[in-house]
């Protein structure tokens, strides 16, 4: 990346960074996967009880392959062969962990996390049972406001996962979206997380790079 822009986006992420924690979230800003991985170690101890939501950028970021590294019991939603009550019961179990993995479809210059799921169980982790949400984030993420992630989510987050997923949505056609009633869509639940009410249960990790939808 050019050093210039390197260096407006590292700005721009500090600024957010700030916001977060006017909000009573912790942000850090990593240069790299190695020190990304760095950083999680010392925010959730060996041996912890970990889950994760659906993201792209936890592929990506190399994450989901630490978790799986049998340094945490990891509630893996990614096994092979895992039957629809399997998979209700571990989101279930994702309440009680010690640490929640996830990205997040947009966070605003004001430090605020919006978010979109098709079944609700990343949203509703995130707002309420896990000890720590952790959350990985590209510079791709952040926008300037509230209206603008909701622009992100119908122009390219929403209509990226609906492919990534081969779902029966017009969003998967036309490439925006089309607020459908389709049974397959992926748009369902809502949320704003504006502010923190428990003091160092959100970590959201930068890196100055694009990663996920």
């Amino acid at each position: 990346m050019d050093k210039n822009l390197n260096w407006v986006n590292e700005k721009r992420i500090e600024r957010t960074i700030k916001s977060l924690e006017n909000n009573n979230m912790n942000g850090y800003l990593v240069n790299s996967n190695e020190e990304l991985i760095q950083k999680i170690t010392e925010l959730v101890k060996k041996d912890s009880l970990v889950a994760c939501g659906g993201s792209q950028t936890l592929f990506e970021t190399g994450i989901i392959d630490h978790l799986r590294s049998g340094r945490y019991n990891f509630l893996d939603r990614y096994l092979k062969n895992l039957t629809p009550k399997d998979l209700k019961d571990m989101h279930r179990k994702a309440f009680l962990s010690d640490a929640y993995f996830t990205s997040t479809n947009a966070i605003t210059e004001n430090g605020e996390l919006y978010n979109v799921d098709g079944n609700g169980n990343r949203i509703a982790a995130m707002l309420y049972g896990p000890d720590k949400v952790i959350v990985i984030c590209g510079i791709n993420k952040i926008v300037k406001n509230i209206d603008e992630a909701i622009k992100r989510n119908e122009l390219l987050s929403g209509p990226a996962n609906a492919k990534r997923l081969d779902t029966k949505t017009p969003c998967k056609i036309t490439g925006c979206c089309m607020d459908c009633n389709s049974s397959d869509r992926i748009c369902c639940e809502y949320s704003v997380i504006k502010r923190q009410r428990t003091k160092d249960r959100i970590h959201v990790i930068f890196l100055n790079e694009s990663f996920g939808y």
